[in-house]
């Protein structure tokens, strides 16, 4: 089958990775339906601009409202859409704030994926059609295991979204050996884009510099600055995502840049690259950002990713930080700041 006759069916549409993944999916052809939850006001910014046709005839994207904490919307629009691909991305995916609503953290982020499997395993045995199953998991799933982290590392999380991850994988995995079905699981370090949600650290940074420079505020205020992550560029990380389910067998893959920064070092080229020099006179901490138990330093091995699947990142850590800081310069009508970055 080529990807023009592929059907796609995508959780946590709305989200950053969402977003390009759908656009992704949508350039090789195939058609598109996407899960968004219901609220009360208007969160599709990310993919408006693939809705604006959606009243032409030969649509290839379609979006639908459902929940991963709703089994029964779960399984009719697997049965309506006959998905060849599902890509699982919906979750409660703020790690601070699963401290704070772990129960909800577990029912969405582990369960969803739960109800998924179970929904794919009633299709392919009532219509012989099988599904190709990509569960996003979380470089937070290692939690307290020392760096570099791979697919043989223990599981260590430090948070009730790390534990509901980790629930996750293993229910994939468990699937995978259990029912045979093609179950892939993508272990992903931090990856960002102007696409981040606005509570994620380092948009908060880029965004909270521009709001400075534009005098709306005067402040950042952020919690541990010493946390080290593999941070890489969203956009292609789904690729990463795309080929997991088109190599021949299901496996498990860590997907990150194999580069630790901490956001210390985020906060100096955010700043510097911003024109207002040291980030101390700007940046305050408030514990009430500080985990109950932390994550120290997190660093990707892809070393089974670059062998078996061919990929590997392309942005630094630099242009990373650059292309947000650009984006969100630009976002706030400050295009002279903006055009002071190089982004190569």
């Amino acid at each position: 089958m080529t990807s023009k006759n592929k059907k796609a069916l995508i959780t946590g549409l709305t989200g950053q990775d969402g977003s390009y993944l759908a656009e992704l999916l949508l350039n090789k052809g195939y058609t598109v339906h996407g899960v968004i939850r219901r609220a009360s006001t208007f969160n599709t910014h990310r993919i408006d601009h693939l809705s604006e046709g959606y009243h032409k005839k030969d649509i290839k994207f379609f979006s639908h409202y459902g929940d991963l904490a709703d089994a029964n919307t779960i399984r009719k629009l697997i049965y309506a859409v006959g998905p060849d691909e599902i890509y699982n991305l919906g979750a409660q995916s703020h790690v601070r704030v699963s401290f704070d609503i772990p129960e909800y953290t577990a029912n969405i982020t582990g369960m969803g994926t739960l109800r998924i499997l179970e929904a794919i395993k009633d299709y392919q045995e009532k219509t012989g059609k099988k599904i190709k199953y990509y569960q996003a998991s979380s470089s937070e799933m290692f939690g307290s295991s020392p760096p570099p982290q791979n697919e043989k590392t223990p599981f260590k999380p430090r948070s009730p979204y790390g534990c509901a991850k980790v629930f996750a994988y293993h229910t994939t995995v468990n699937y995978r050996e259990a029912y045979g079905i093609f179950a892939s699981n993508g272990i992903l370090f931090n990856h960002e884009s102007p696409r981040r949600g606005e509570t994620f650290v380092t948009r908060k940074i880029t965004r909270g510099i521009t709001r400075i420079l534009a005098g709306l505020d005067k402040k950042i205020y952020l919690g541990n600055l010493n946390a080290r992550r593999d941070w890489g560029y969203a956009p292609e990380y789904v690729e990463a995502m795309w080929l997991m389910l088109q190599h021949d067998k299901p496996g498990d893959f860590v997907i990150g840049t194999g580069e630790s920064h901490s956001i210390k070092e985020f906060l100096k080229i955010a700043f510097s690259e911003a024109g207002l020099g040291n980030y101390k006179k700007y940046v305050d901490i408030d514990p009430r950002y500080y985990r109950p138990t932390e994550v120290d330093h997190l660093v990707a091995d892809i070393s089974k990713t670059k062998r078996v699947l061919g990929w590997k990142p392309k942005t630094s850590f630099n242009q990373l930080v650059k292309i947000m800081l650009e984006h969100d310069l630009r976002d706030h009508g400050l295009h002279e700041h903006a055009k002071k970055i190089k982004l190569t």
